[in-house]
């Protein structure tokens, strides 16, 4: 018989979008990723209450899994072990200041324990290991680096988009870690006989108007959908990513496969990604504004940033991060059997 493996699959409120992107993508390809084993999804409830932490872990306990896997770190309290955890990264703890008092003992306390109970952690990016056994006292020997995968659309050829004038964009939120005032300002920085825009997703929370001047517009695109998105990617000047850090940024990697450069904080770029972006220190407007102007005026670099981004893009795949992972699983059971 196949070991059965239970997976928390919810989709709650507290998930970003690249960790909902994370647990629709695992859920639908480990089944094919791994034919060996069977899975047991739990889609059902929300995050810090009963259901959660009653009715979540009765279920799965019902269900008499080997192994569970939680996809984020918003579990139960108690649960059936063995289990695996996945963490993305802990911005809440590196950037306490921009986000809610309450937020910094919970993972001190309640995903402290889940990963100190946990038989494997499974982490996007090499920097985080790091960062769990800082703030969470995790052993590195336990935790599983699993990059993430690029969606079928960005690898396929995508009509560019034309806006009124060539565009640098961002992707993503707007969260003060993101820190899109270097961005804006690297943008304002550029020569003014640059005739080219700024596009940024999400709702107009930083006043676009008032950074228009008679050659450039910054326009705010509200939520674009993967399928329109791959051909801002793929009309852009450039990605500009200016966040301080993220546990992977899947924007950076939806760029390169849909063969936009990538221009990014230092910081924020994966270590997969290394060598094939340009990159600045954090918050040094200048320095990205340097690298703004180098891809719009140096095509040569520009198609190099193209190729090698396409070229790296191209390597890590959903189907990968799925067979990863249940070769994660498999590494746990084993040591449980034997």
């Amino acid at each position: 018989m196949s070991a059965r493996i239970a997976l928390d699959a919810r989709i709650t409120r507290q998930l970003s979008a690249g960790m909902q992107t994370y647990v629709r993508e695992l859920a639908a390809r480990l089944p094919l990723a791994a034919p060996d084993l069977e899975f047991v999804l739990f889609n059902d409830g929300g995050n810090f209450g009963w259901a959660e932490h009653v009715r979540l872990p009765l279920a799965i306990r019902a269900a008499k899994p080997a192994l569970t896997h939680y996809m984020s770190q918003y579990t139960p309290l108690f649960m059936p072990r063995p289990y695996v955890v996945t963490i993305h990264d802990l911005i809440h703890l590196t950037f306490p200041e921009n986000f809610k008092r309450k937020v910094g003992p919970y993972y001190r306390t309640l995903v402290r324990s889940v990963a100190a109970r946990a038989a494997r952690v499974i982490t996007d990016d090499a920097r985080t290991v790091v960062d769990l056994q800082r703030f969470l006292a995790v052993a590195p020997e336990k935790v599983r680096v699993v990059p993430l995968g690029v969606a079928d659309i960005f690898l396929k050829p995508a009509v560019p988009h034309r806006g009124a004038r060539p565009y640098f964009l961002y992707s993503g939120n707007h969260r003060e870690h993101k820190d899109l005032a270097t961005l804006i300002a690297a943008w304002t920085a550029l020569p003014e006989s640059d005739a080219v825009d700024l596009l940024i997703t999400g709702i107009d929370d930083i006043g676009a108007a008032r950074f228009a001047t008679h050659n450039r517009k910054l326009v705010m695109l509200g939520d674009i959908p993967a399928s329109e998105l791959a051909g801002y990617y793929a009309g852009a000047v450039a990605l500009v990513h200016p966040a301080l850090r993220e546990g992977f940024g899947l924007p950076m990697l939806e760029a390169m496969a849909a063969g936009c450069p990538v221009i990014a904080c230092d910081a924020a770029l994966p270590s997969v990604l290394q060598g094939a972006a340009l990159t600045f220190l954090a918050r040094d407007a200048g320095e990205a504004s340097r690298a703004m102007q180098r891809v719009l005026s140096d095509q040569g670099q520009r198609m190099k940033l193209v190729n090698e981004g396409r070229a790296r893009a191209a390597q890590f795949t959903w189907d990968r991060c799925a067979r990863e992972t249940a070769n994660v699983y498999r590494e746990v059971l084993e040591e449980s059997t034997g």
